[in-house]
């Protein structure tokens, strides 16, 4: 099939623009709006409701097409690097335009939404603290190509920090169809190298008893300078300035809450749950959920000195609910404020509903897919709360992922 020549229309969920060809949807990637642009059809399937393609020849370019700083992540190319052709303030208003898309469409709602830099952002590169790469057969580290299982072997990724070494990581040679992460901690810790989850050094598997597999965090908010211990290979924000720009916008979220009731739900090591702690004081009392044991570890340490907050090991739903897998005391049946941060499906309606039967005047959920925000923000309608603010956060350069911060309200 020849290489249909498309014009390009408005931005879509995902990484991607709407255009047409005879009449049938194409989601293209690798384009801007109001492109023409010659496009490889990657999904062409004869009973697809719609068809996938990446711009590989721009006819006409957009004024905010500048060149991509990651050719490998370009047409045919690994993900995570998908907007690198896009200018970065036009980046941000992609995001911006996709966020408000989805709040209207799902949600019903007419809400502009601004999407910030994360804090010290410059030129979008040189943020990653966190990387995972795969080894080919050859034992290179590279990624896999988008939306396939075939490994390509890198040679940079400049979206990681310095302090990663990835000239490095990329010259090695690694056992073959391995899973390498790499962490450069924010606050002074060494980088840490896991592969498989065991940790590794220069040399290959480190066996010693004493081998490092945990990294400390460290972030300063509001004057207040927090450390976090965290599982290499646990969840961690992987901007180096996602932990203040997400504690500052959630603190602004909660407002005063001295002496409060507050859940923390999906808690992780407990970004949130160590700041809260604070913000209530011992007055007041935090709950903070999470189901993953390597998480439930890291927080307990991180919050052992604040005896004001409890740890609630087991499924958010059904912790909320009073039953499934919990450890610690049972959670209150009324809370004050709510924070939640739950996976890219978003909370969902058990959730949503757990929430709402405990009366929080205020929610305050973070979101990292718009689609799923605007899922639960239409939940949380159903039950009285309304979106009073909702604020995005371009903590992924170079990508089409945004963080958004809303708060709501009955």
């Amino acid at each position: 099939m020849s290489a249909p020549t498309l014009r390009v229309g408005p931005v879509a969920h995902g990484g991607h623009c709407v255009a047409r060809d005879e009449g049938r949807v194409v989601f293209v990637r690798h384009a801007l709006p109001g492109e023409l642009v010659r496009v490889h059809l990657t999904d062409s399937r004869p009973t697809a409701r719609y068809w996938r393609a990446d711009a590989v020849e721009v006819l006409e370019p957009s004024v905010d097409r500048v060149p991509t700083p990651w050719p490998e992540a370009g047409p045919g190319g690994v993900g995570g690097g998908e907007l690198g052709h896009v200018a970065l303030p036009a980046q941000r208003a992609w995001k911006a335009a996709v966020v408000a898309e989805q709040l209207q469409r799902i949600a019903g709602l007419d809400t502009p939404v601004a999407v910030e830099a994360a804090p010290g952002e410059t030129d979008g590169l040189g943020w990653r603290t966190r990387i995972e790469l795969v080894a080919d057969g050859q034992g290179r580290a590279g990624m896999h190509r988008y939306r396939s299982h075939d490994v390509v072997a890198l040679s940079q990724m400049p979206l990681a920090v310095p302090e990663l070494g990835v000239a490095e990581l990329l010259g090695r040679r690694w056992p073959a169809g391995a899973r390498i992460t790499a962490v450069a901690p924010v606050g002074g810790d060494r980088p840490l190298v896991l592969v498989e989850g065991e940790p590794w050094t220069a040399t290959g598997p480190d066996r010693r008893r004493t081998a490092r597999s945990s990294v400390r965090e460290r972030a300063e908010v509001a004057g207040h300078a927090y450390t976090w211990r965290v599982a290499g290979s646990g969840f961690w924000q992987v901007h180096r300035g996602a932990p203040t720009a997400l504690v500052s916008a959630v603190l602004d979220g909660v407002g005063d809450v001295d002496g409060a009731r507050v859940l923390d739900l999906y808690s992780g090591a407990g970004l949130f749950s160590l700041p809260l702690a604070d913000a209530v004081g011992p007055s007041g009392r935090v709950h903070a959920v999470e189901g993953d044991a390597r998480a439930l570890r890291d927080a307990r340490r991180n919050l052992h000195d604040r005896p004001w907050v409890s740890v609630h090991g087991g499924d958010v739903a059904a912790v909320l609910a009073g039953g499934g897998a919990q450890e610690g005391p049972a959670l209150p049946e009324r809370a004050d404020v709510v924070v939640l941060d739950p996976p890219r499906v978003g909370a969902g309606r058990d959730v949503v509903a757990g929430v709402a039967a405990r009366g929080p005047a205020r929610v305050v959920h973070v979101a990292c897919d718009p689609a799923a925000l605007a899922r639960d923000v239409a939940l949380f309608a159903e039950h009285g709360y309304r979106l009073s603010a909702a604020r995005g956060l371009d903590l992924f350069p170079m990508t089409h992922h945004v963080e958004v911060v809303a708060v709501l309200e009955r």
